[in-house]
């Protein structure tokens, strides 16, 4: 029982230094970063989590359900203009909160079910909120959901800045660009499955 008990604490030890090490410096970490600052050895943690991909799903997933539940609750606002608005500052502020939930966020991760399932049911609901800011005449109507993971590579760079002055500039540029009213015509919407496939490949090639 008193192995059990010890595995226990070292798995959340382990946890909880990811959570800081791929905060502050991203989910390319090595390993044995994240082990040193645990206080157990490389093994232990290998022990644990024996691809890189397994500790990222463990140590973000509560932040990647918050992410869905926040695109839920902007989906259902009554005022489809305010939900999209909270939701875009939502998002360039949780990614200024961790540089590597902002990875997490612009990187696809095939093997991990619980993650990608969040991220689908975020965008579902963000499909949704537009449909009902379009039909409110408060988003421009050519706006594409699936111009979602666009918005995330282009605040994610600022958002690492950690400069709140430049991302609410930017916020205030993207919400003005989206509003209905007269408008340039926007270029064709990038295929979906063209960005996911960038955002897929950015995950390759990452270190053990």
């Amino acid at each position: 029982m008193a192995r059990r008990a010890d595995a226990e604490r070292n798995r959340a030890r382990i946890l909880e230094a990811a959570a800081e090490v791929f905060g502050q410096a991203g989910i390319d970490v090595p390993m044995s970063e994240v082990a040193r600052r645990a206080g157990v050895g490389i093994a232990t943690v290998m022990r644990n989590f024996p691809e890189r991909e397994r500790l990222i799903e463990e140590t973000f997933a509560g932040a990647m359900h918050e992410y869905a539940l926040t695109a839920a609750a902007a989906a259902a606002d009554p005022d489809a203009w305010h939900g999209f608005r909270s939701f875009l500052e939502y998002l360039v502020r949780v990614q200024s909160g961790s540089r590597g939930f902002n990875e997490v966020l612009t990187t696809m991760f095939p093997g991990a079910e619980r993650l990608e399932a969040e991220r689908q049911a975020a965008l579902r609901d963000f499909v949704r909120l537009v449909q009902k800011a379009k039909a409110a005449g408060r988003l421009r109507a050519d706006f594409s959901p699936h111009d979602l993971p666009l918005f995330l590579l282009a605040t994610s760079n600022v958002a690492r800045l950690g400069d709140d002055a430049a991302t609410d500039r930017l916020v205030a540029y993207l919400l003005r660009a989206c509003a209905a009213g007269p408008e340039v015509p926007l270029p064709p919407a990038t295929e979906p499955r063209d960005l996911y496939r960038a955002l897929e490949s950015s995950s390759r090639g990452r270190p053990a």
